[in-house]
């Protein structure tokens, strides 16, 4: 039998005295800090999870809180914790997440541009955006475990230095085999960075701000939109303008803002937590050695991070369900945007000023929907949080695509925007919480990207539809019904969130420190009937 540390009952936090059914559900496992258990798949316990899911649901953290309503949604009491090292890594994080996502948008801002200059067809450009797609799951590997073995600091420079080369390559295409060849480097870079830029805006930060500030981190992917649409704007004309080449200005210059990432990064300390899971991990290691466990005399698996192996066995299941979690955001986010433009240039008819404020006032709505669905989610739980967007999020539906007005369309348009990002900024610190604290910026970053793989033929698909419903507009070629197309994709694909939502763990207010000083050498064998010497069940293991 294996060697355990003697369990006790969780600990209470933040007020809240949670009930045996909100334990299970939003608690870590005692004494497993750097891993979680392995999945229970008996009968019993299937039935039980099952059985579980709708009264932990209701199980609302604020009704367990001596906290007010007010109190409990008011971000600024929690936000007054933050100490100024706080307040740097977070917006450290954020701006390499907003730049990220900038280098990315600045191909579809400027792809008809880019089109002409190489002289093949905007089609052909696009292939750029697919390249970068398929292989982000790509840098989220490499990046994710050299973040979790190193460190996240140096990793992070070096992702930023490949950003920096690589606009700057961009700029310098002459052709269209060396577009797709740059940007198929830049989908490794770019994927590389959600998981590192997530966790360092957040995992080191006071628990009662972490909601509000996952809120606002992921709709930075919106504020680097916009950005790249208004310095397009801005490097149109600036470089051989009768040539239509302003678009290599605009890529020199994205090159400039990872330098700044750069060097702050440089002046920034590794993560607190990151220093603490190291010394964890060799503090379970000697542990392992003292008590002549199996997996901890020489074998062939010390040629690599056993943590990796640890991980594999015990995250499988969670892994699997995460990432058909992503795909389905990353449907509802992809189904609701890629397509938006040409729906406003070719069924709305509105004019290039007329898409461009359009597009700035939908992204701020989508900001403002992390910040306020993310900060409901410290109101009622993580997993309720997401429902109620998706259900209001449905409601707008019908007034974003099928009103008549140009006012009742944007104010539509806004509104389901903010139910999207609303709910998509939940995600990192939901992700956070659920996975182990061994390999926290691998997985919360492979799942995302796997996600966005999946579902990057989104757009091909309601094209596809979109062909079943034209529409005779005097004057205009190759216009369909993509309002329609849009509700319903996105319909069907609010109903799928919810469904994996309701039927999906969560770890709410989890703790995502690593403590050095209580570690379980049960983390490091595969079972009781594995190990190669017999214990008392309950052992206390005495600090070396």
């Amino acid at each position: 039998m294996s060697a355990k540390l003697e369990t006790k009952e969780p600990a209470d936090f933040n007020g809240i005295a949670p009930s045996d059914d909100y334990i299970v559900e939003h608690q870590p496992v005692a004494n497993n800090n750097l891993y979680n258990e392995k999945p229970d798949l008996s009968a019993g316990a299937i039935a039980r999870y099952f059985g579980t899911r709708f009264s932990t649901l209701l199980d609302i953290p604020m009704t367990k809180s001596d906290r007010s309503v007010w109190q409990t949604i008011n971000p600024l009491p929690a936000l007054r914790e933050m100490e100024a090292k706080h307040w740097n890594f977070y917006f450290l994080g954020f701006f390499a997440w907003t730049v990220d996502a900038m280098d990315f948008f600045c191909v579809s801002a400027s792809a008809s541009a880019i089109a002409a200059t190489l002289g093949v067809n905007i089609t052909s450009i696009t292939w750029g955006v697919t390249l970068v797609l398929m292989l982000r799951p790509v840098g989220a590997i490499i990046f994710g475990i050299l973040s979790d073995y190193y460190g996240r600091k140096w990793p992070f420079i070096f992702n930023c230095f490949l950003f920096v080369v690589l606009e700057i390559g961009t700029g310098f295409v002459q052709t269209h085999s060396q577009f797709l060849g740059v940007r198929a480097l830049f989908g490794v870079a770019m994927g590389g960075m959600y998981g590192n830029a997530a966790v360092t805006a957040l995992e080191n930060q006071p628990v009662k701000a972490k909601s509000v500030l996952s809120g606002f981190f992921l709709p930075g992917y919106n504020f680097g939109y916009l950005l790249a649409i208004v310095f397009y704007r801005a490097f149109e004309n600036t470089y051989k303008a009768e040539e239509g080449e302003g678009w290599r200005a605009l890529f020199w210059f994205s090159a400039g803002l990872p330098v700044i990432l750069i060097v702050w990064r440089f002046f920034a300390p590794e993560s607190e937590n990151f220093l603490r899971m190291k010394e964890a991990k060799k503090q379970q290691k000697a542990r392992a050695k003292e008590l002549d466990l199996e997996m901890a005399k020489p074998t062939w698996k010390d040629k690599i991070d056993p943590s990796i192996l640890i991980t594999m066995k015990t995250e499988w299941l969670m892994f699997i369900y995460l990432v058909l979690l992503m795909a389905g955001f990353n449907f509802i986010s992809h189904a609701s945007q890629d397509l938006y433009p040409t729906y406003l240039d070719k069924q709305r008819q509105f004019s290039l000023d007329q898409r461009t404020v359009i597009m700035v006032v939908v992204n701020l709505g989508g900001m403002c929907g992390g910040i306020v669905i993310g900060q409901l989610s410290e109101l009622v739980g993580r997993r309720l949080a997401i429902l109620i967007g998706c259900v209001v999020g449905g409601a707008m539906l019908y007034p974003a695509f099928f009103s008549s007005t140009t006012a009742g369309s944007t104010g539509g348009d806004f509104a389901l925007v903010f139910c999207i990002m609303g709910i998509y900024g939940v995600i990192p610190i939901h992700l956070m919480e659920l996975v182990n604290a061994t390999h926290r910026t691998f997985l919360s970053g492979l799942v995302y990207q796997l996600g966005n793989l999946i579902s990057s033929a989104s757009s091909t698909i309601e094209a596809s539809i979109g062909t079943q419903f034209p529409l005779e507009i005097e004057g205009v070629t190759g216009a369909y019904n993509y309002g329609k197309v849009m509700a319903i994709f996105c319909g069907a694909i609010f109903a799928y969130v919810m469904l994996l939502t309701f039927v999906g763990p969560e770890r709410y207010h989890r703790d995502l420190n690593v403590h050095a000083d209580h570690l379980s050498v049960n983390e490091l064998v595969d079972s009781e009937e594995e190990n190669s010497f017999e214990k008392p069940k309950h052992q206390h293991v005495e600090k070396a």
